[in-house]
């Protein structure tokens, strides 16, 4: 199950921690003594390669100093979420050049289709969360994901402690399919993929300001939000692996539930097919 819920300021930085590295010590938890191990993740989108190559996105994409960031994120309303010792900053999606982004993410995201952390026993997130009007990152709803005793047992006890409050059952509106192919036909790593040129600039600010509000009213919210994230990454990453690796090994290499939303996308939409023979030919052309 899902529910929303706000963190208590105490609460946020342990919440922010990735901890699914934990899952290998099931295998020897006795060994080690341990009567359990409770594992607690995050939902994990594009990673940046080095402490470095997220200073180079932050100075020369989102175009901040980035001595003073604490903390950044791309959220629901369609723009980067920037918070320095001085200020609290947004910026359109839109606006960052396209070349910013294959330096910008580590190649072994670009193979991961696992961005709901299906193995941690409870995940937080903001991708299902309602984000209303100018909210903060480090204010807003988040989304947890139960999915085991152990997960419920998480919650409960930090529900008891008065570490956790919950407001019921996360819920989504508006449609994602096409918006989620339309970011992959136009994300910069698959242009380049396909051998399409990459722009270098992104829109001017008050064009993107103007296309951000528009998307984040028109476009879907709440969970719908968060599967629109996920197809569109998983997508994209079949693409490159299809490009990198080939047919038979990119089709051994998908996880079920991802083969299952790749596959429905091949069915209904066009675009997505040309998109995977040009892939493959990529592929062809490299051998």
């Amino acid at each position: 199950w899902v529910v929303q819920f706000k963190v208590c300021q105490r609460m946020t930085s342990e919440l922010s921690i990735h901890l699914t590295w934990f899952i290998a010590f099931r295998s020897v938890q006795h060994d080690l003594g341990l009567d359990e191990i409770y594992v607690l993740g995050t939902n994990c989108a594009d990673n940046s390669p080095t402490p470095e190559a997220a200073q180079n996105f932050i100075r020369d994409g989102v175009q901040v100093t980035e001595g003073s960031v604490r903390g950044y994120e791309f959220m629901q309303d369609f723009r980067v979420h920037v918070k320095t010792e001085e200020a609290y900053i947004r910026k359109p999606y839109f606006t960052l050049p396209g070349s910013i982004a294959e330096a910008s993410i580590a190649p072994s995201c670009l193979a991961c289709f696992d961005y709901t952390n299906s193995l941690a026993d409870v995940v937080v997130g903001y991708m299902g969360a309602p984000l209303n009007g100018n909210e903060r990152m480090d204010t807003a709803f988040q989304t947890l994901t139960v999915r085991n005793e152990r997960g419920a047992t998480m919650v409960e006890t930090a529900k008891s402690h008065n570490r956790l409050r919950t407001f019921g059952d996360a819920k989504g509106t508006g449609s994602h399919e096409k918006l989620a192919l339309a970011t992959v036909s136009s994300d910069s790593i698959v242009l380049k993929m396909i051998g399409k040129d990459v722009p270098e600039k992104g829109m001017p600010g008050w064009i993107a300001e103007i296309v951000a509000t528009v998307m984040t009213t028109v476009g879907p919210k709440g969970v719908n939000f968060a599967r629109y994230s996920i197809d569109y990454h998983i997508l994209r990453n079949y693409l490159h692996i299809l490009s990198e690796w080939g047919t038979e090994r990119a089709e051994t290499s998908l996880p079920r539930y991802a083969k299952d939303i790749v596959d429905e996308y091949i069915r209904t939409d066009e675009r997505f097919r040309i998109l995977c023979e040009q892939a493959k030919e990529r592929h062809q052309v490299e051998i």
